[in-house]
This record gives structure tokens, sequence and C-alpha cells, in this order.
């Protein structure tokens, strides 16, 4: 009795498994959940190496945008990381979703009680994991707005076979706990939070993407094993990806549907978005905008697929044309009647294929229109609709995803183009030879596999890319210089500002002055680049220059030959090592010293012959000097005489031949809606200026020289082709030469037009 008492005694105190917790109590996991455990895992491990798989090429894709080599080595380093580490982070994650699993029969027990709060152990959430909770948070909210009615009918099926309650929040399938899986298993890469966050996307698109078809998979299993099969399955927003292999004949007529409803699974957001389109376009079918093709009663419409071949025929029987020349719907027209004719009953285009080619002629003719496109490489671009309009049949999130491949390609393509001159040779221009590969590859390479866009989108942006390094490299360097080159006349203009206070209106010795202005200006203006008008160098630079002029002026007084004993030798020091420092002309440095010396001889015999005079004074007035002529002391000055120059004009120094915009007689009001509007533009905007009736420039600001008002304009290179003066701008403005180039997407700016023109004409 007392063996079978204790029996019935559980150890509350006996050690838990390694894999439970110490306050919880392990079931047995029902065969039900055991058999969606299995099936899960093994979808779970094929998301995971298609998440892999595409990590690589993410990263790298992220690293050649990079703009530092210090952001470009952490996604290098990312991507060595995740390749060592990733059986690690997939056997990690699986295990974690088995722990899930199984605590779904763990009963807790007897909780701890919490620990008191302690004030001093709060701390705020730092930016780092606030960003990665609110992407968390937003991948998890977009599951359960998509799925959350099939993962609802899961948990409920879970809760009928675990008398533990779960919730879609404790669901081990629900978004939220596989998020929290996988960032568990990633806690051993050190990435920093924005290569994280990639990381999380890829995870969202390759794992949390495949939610759906894993709640309808999980659900069907139960249904099977009859766990709730009253609850009514939702239907998949798309077919299963996995290839089924076909049973005879029966599987030929399915894919029909498929087609008919666009041949691609479209979420909630994107179906809204072509719905919205097409109801515009109902109100104007049948007009010029949209115009609608006669359709017998008998008229039996073709399947997408078969539209997709009669484009493909399209597309390779066309002959290079001109823009003009091309109208798709016609050809289609006329194709229709010929498998009408061949077939003997009328076949049409359905409605949805009719709405998607109407809606890309239209996008395509703003495009054609567009000014910002150079007429020149709108041929080109214009040969893209036919592989455009085929991507849009395939896959109708082509209207509403701004990252579809094709929609980007197009963009990158104009944005390119851009810069591109109309004068440029096309067929030796390398950026016209790169679009027109691109078109041919998609004109001779392009059926129906949309992958061969990311393709080529990748491609043209990695050579975009290299011409862009090259041609901001080459654009810095002209703003460099031409910054250095305001800095050197602002710097002229000082030097010349103490040259003219100290030298205008006065009489000097020749020598001096052609020493100042033609030696040491030089000394001045490097003195003012190098360490700028306030410094103790500049003050010196004067300082040399004041006591020059002084000293080879005109004194008498015996104070000012001891004052000019002192300073000559300071003097022609300062002078021998500021010429020195400005790499003037030796032979001329040695000349200029020679005069200057003899200068200074003569001062001091000045001073000579003035105390003589002094003395001479003081003597009898009447007792002349009989051996000496009375005019010998003037003859001697007159013969000593230098040669002075008289500084009655402004000193202008010399400037490198370098060709500056002449500023416009004509000077418009401050007020002026054309300075406004040359105040108004940006560092980096494209115009295109009407040079003569034949010829246009298409150019980038790349600088405005502020002291100067001076604005650089440089092509597609990053070379400087114009210079203009804010005043020289304003006035092409007036007169209508200067077109500011929208830099806008061109898709994206062609679709909102398309929308605005339809809601124009449904409300007329």
């Amino acid at each position: 009795m007392q063996k079978d008492a204790n029996a019935n005694v559980v150890p509350l105190n006996k050690p838990a498994a390694p894999e439970q917790s110490p306050n919880s109590f392990a079931g047995r996991l029902p065969a039900a959940l055991v058999s969606v455990r299995d099936k899960v895992a093994l979808q779970l491990r094929q998301a995971m190496q298609a998440l892999f798989d595409n990590a690589d090429d993410t990263l790298f894709e992220m690293a050649d945008r990079a703009s530092n080599n210090s952001e470009q080595s952490a996604y290098f380093e990312a991507m060595r990381d995740l390749r060592l580490k990733r059986k690690s982070i997939e056997r990690g994650f699986l295990q974690k979703v088995f722990e899930q699993f199984a605590s779904l029969c763990q009963y807790e027990i007897g909780k701890p009680p919490l620990d008191s709060v302690s004030y001093d152990n709060l701390s705020l959430v730092q930016n780092d994991e606030l960003e990665e909770s609110v992407a968390l948070d937003a991948m998890v909210a977009k599951v359960v707005s998509r799925d959350g009615i099939a993962l609802g009918h899961l948990t409920a099926r879970f809760n009928t076979l675990v008398s533990k309650k779960v919730e879609d929040k404790t669901n081990p399938l629900g978004p939220r706990l596989l998020c929290e899986a996988f960032l568990e298993a990633c806690q051993g890469l050190g990435v920093e939070i924005k290569v994280k966050l990639i990381i999380l996307k890829l995870f969202d698109k390759y794992v949390l993407a495949e939610a759906e078809q894993l709640y309808a998979e999980a659900n069907q299993t139960l249904v099977a094993l009859g766990v709730l099969p009253e609850l009514k399955n939702v239907p998949l927003r798309r077919p299963p990806q996995r290839a089924v292999p076909s049973q005879g004949g029966a599987a030929s007529s399915a894919p029909a549907a498929v087609e008919q409803a666009g041949m691609q699974y479209l979420d909630s957001e994107s179906q809204a978005a072509f719905s919205a389109l097409q109801e515009l376009l109902s109100q104007v079918r049948g007009s010029a905008v949209a115009p609608t093709r006669a359709m017998p009663a008998d008229a039996l419409p073709i399947t997408s697929n078969d539209l997709m071949r009669l484009l493909s025929h399209l597309q390779s029987h066309l002959p290079a044309q001109t823009i003009d020349e091309v109208d798709v719907r016609q050809h289609l027209d006329h194709l229709l009647t010929r498998v009408s004719t061949k077939s003997g009953r009328s076949r049409v285009v359905g409605q949805v294929d009719e709405d998607v080619i109407n809606l890309v002629s239209m996008l395509f003719e703003f495009i054609l229109d567009d000014r910002t496109l150079p007429d020149s490489l709108k041929a080109l671009i214009g040969r893209m609709q036919i592989p455009m309009l085929k991507v849009a049949v395939l896959d109708k999130t082509f209207f509403s995803r701004g990252s579809h491949p094709a929609r980007r390609l197009l963009n990158e393509i104009a944005s390119a183009a851009l810069g591109w001159g109309e004068q440029t040779d096309g067929q030796r221009d390398y950026l016209y030879q790169r679009i027109e590969q691109v078109v041919m590859r998609l004109l001779n390479d392009f059926v129906d596999d949309p992958a061969i866009f990311s393709e080529l989108l990748d491609e043209f942006i990695v050579f975009t890319g290299d011409e862009r390094r090259r041609s901001d490299l080459l654009e810095q360097r002209t703003r460099d210089a031409e910054e250095g080159r305001a800095r050197a006349e602002l710097a002229r203009q000082d030097v010349e500002r103490v040259l003219n206070e100290r030298l205008l209106g006065r009489t000097l010795p020749e020598v001096v002055v052609r020493l100042l202005q033609e030696a040491w200006s030089k000394v001045l203006l490097l003195t003012c680049l190098k360490h700028g008008t306030t410094s103790t160098e500049w003050d010196a630079a004067l300082a040399t220059m004041d006591d020059l002029i002084w000293s080879v002026e005109p004194h008498e007084d015996p104070d000012s030959r001891l004052r000019l004993l002192e300073i000559v030798p300071q003097l022609l020091k300062s002078l021998r090592d500021g010429l020195s420092s400005a790499a003037f002309d030796p032979f001329s440095t040695g000349e200029f010293f020679s005069r200057l010396e003899g200068l200074h001889v003569q001062a001091f015999q000045r001073y000579k012959q003035a105390e003589e005079r002094r003395a001479a004074a003081e003597l009898d007035d009447d007792l002349p000097l009989l051996d000496e002529p009375l005019d010998a002391p003037a003859a001697v000055a007159s013969a000593a005489q230098p040669a002075m120059v008289a500084v009655v004009a402004e000193i202008v120094l010399a400037t490198p031949d370098e060709s500056r915009p002449a500023e416009p007689e004509e000077v418009l009001a401050d007020d002026d809606e054309s300075l406004r509007r040359v105040d108004g533009l940006r560092v980096g905007s494209w115009v295109e200026i009407q040079e003569d009736e034949e010829h246009k420039l298409r150019c980038k600001l790349a600088a405005v020289i502020r002291p100067s008002c001076r604005y650089i304009f440089v092509n597609r290179t990053g070379m400087k082709v114009l210079e203009k003066t804010r005043m020289g701008l304003a006035l092409e403005f007036r007169r209508n030469a200067v077109r500011l180039l929208d830099d806008a997407l061109l898709f994206d700016r062609a679709l909102e037009s398309v929308i605005g023109n339809l809601r124009r004409l449904k409300n007329a």
C-alpha cells in the first residue's frame, strides 16, 4: 500500500530535462502535431536555403553601392560570416522551431515570483534594438494581415490537440516566433544593424513570404487527420510553386484559369492597385484614349499564354523602325485577324489583357513624348514597349511595385540617359551602345521568363556604377579646381587692396615699386591662401612691405638714421626668405637686392650730408670754404638721384590666362523672377541650354562659387562645359533658353501622368 502511494507522488524537485524549463512538465507530442512539424521543417529548410542562396547576391549589390570603404567592408565581412555560419544558423533555427513545438506539451506548474523592480536596472532601449524591433513588428504585422485567417484556423486546430492554451502569438508557426527563432539563430553573426536589417528582409522575402503555403499545407494535413474539418480552408491566392508531375491529359486544361487570372500571384495591395486602374479605364473604354475592338457575339477570348505567343511573334518579326511607326495595338489586331481566319472563329483579347495593353500604350506615349529623354535615345527605349507589355501581362505588380526589376531597368536607363547630348556620336558613345545591348537582349532572348530583367538590371547597375564613380571623381576635381580658383581670386583682391593702400599716390624708387608689384605680391598671395588675412604670417609680410617702403623714403633726422641701421639687416633677411618661399626667379632677386643696396647706401649718404650741413651751419656764415665750390653738395645729390615712379593708377595684378564669363551689360532687378529661378537651382540639377538654333547643351550644375556668383556646369562625364555668372544665367532664363530637366523616376512620372489624365477624363 505504501508502495502504491509512493507511486502516485510527483517529485516536484526532480531535475528537468536539459531542454525543458525547471518549472515545466513535458508531455508527449501528439502524432498529428509530429506530422505537421516534420512537414513544416522540410518547407522551412528549403526556404532557408533559398535565403542563403540569394544573400550573397544581395549583399554584393549593397557593397557595390556602398558610399565608402568602411560600409563596403561591412557588407563583404557579412557575406563571409554568413557563408561560414550558414549551416549552424539553419540548424539553430530548425532546432528552435522543434523546441517551440515541444513547448506545446509543457505545463508550467509554478512560475517564480517576479523580481522586485529596481529603477537602477532600467535603461533606454538602444537605437539598434529599436530598429530591429520596429522591423520585426512590421514583418509580423504583414503576415498577420495577409494570412491571419489561415493562422487562426491552425491555432484552433492546435488547441484541440493539446490542453495548453495556444494563441496566434504563441503558435510555433506564428510569424513572431519564427522571427525570434531566426534572430536567436543569428546571434553569432557579428554584423552591424544595417546588415542585420537586410538579412531580416531576406528572411521576410524567402521564409515569411511562404507563410500562406505553410499554413495551407499544415491545415490540410490536420484536416486529413480529422482535426476540425468543418473549418473552411482559406483559398490560396497563388498556386503552389513546386512542380507537380502531370497525370495524362487531366491537367492540360488547368492552366487556363491561372493564365486568365494573370499567371502571377497578386497580393491584396497589388490587386487593389490594378483594380483601381481598371476602374479608371472603364470610364474611357471605347474612346481614342482606350480603344476597344469590335467583339462578335461568338468571339472567344484568347488566353494570356496565347497573347504572349503573339507578342513574342511581333517582338521577333517587327523590323527596326522609328518610334512613330510602331503601333502595337494595330499589329496585334492584324495578327488576331489572321488567327481568326485560320481557326474559323473570331478570337479577341480578354478584357484584363486589353486593359494591360492600353495602360502600357499610354505609359509609352508619355515616355516617348517626354522632353527629358534625348530624342536619339527615345528610338531605343521605344523598342522596349513589347517586352514591357509582356512583363505586365505576366505580372500585374508591374504597375504597383516600384521595385519591380522591369520598372527599375527602365528607370535606370532613363536616369543614365539624362545627360546624354544630342551632338554625341551615338555609334561610338559607350552609353548608347550599352543601352542598345540591353534592348537587343530583351528583343532576342525574352520569351516568358521575367528573370532576364533582373539579370540585365544587375549588369546595367554595375555599368552605370562604374561610370558614375569616374564622373564623380572628375566632377569633384572640377569643383575643387573652381573653388581653388575662387579662393585665389579673393586672395588676389586682398593683395591688390593692401598694395594700393600703401603705394597709390606716392612717389617711390622704380625698383621698389617693381619689387612690390612683381615679386612681393606673390609672397602676399601665397601667405593669404595658406594662412589667411588674420594670421601672424600675413601681418609679418605686411610689416616687411611697410619697412621696405619707409627705408627708401627720404629721412634726415638722427633717429631715422638709427632706425634704418637697426631694421635693414632684418628687412633684407625677411625679403630673401619671402621671395625664396615664393620660388621667385633667383636672378631677378639678385638684381633687386643689388639695386636696393644702392638705395640704402644713398640713404646713409644723405644722412652724412645732412650732418655736414648742420655742422657747417654752426660756423660763421662769413667764412666760406674757398677750396670747394658752393654748389658741390647739390651736384653730388643730383648725380646719385635714383629713377622715381609716381603711382597714380590702381595696381591690378596679372591673372592666369583663363577665360572668364563676361558680366552682361543688362542688369535685372533684385526681385526679378529670372533671378529667383537661378537662386532656386540646386547643385546636381540637370538643365538643357539652347546655345543656338541648332545646338542644345545638357549639363549638370556642379558648383556655385558664392563669392563671385559663378555657376559651374559639367557634362555626364564630370568635365566642365559651361560657366555662367548669376546675372548671365538669369538672362538665359529670361529668354527661355534654359530648361530644367526632371530627374524623377521616368516610369513613376509616366504612371502618375496616366492616372492623372484618366481621372480628369472621368471627372470631365
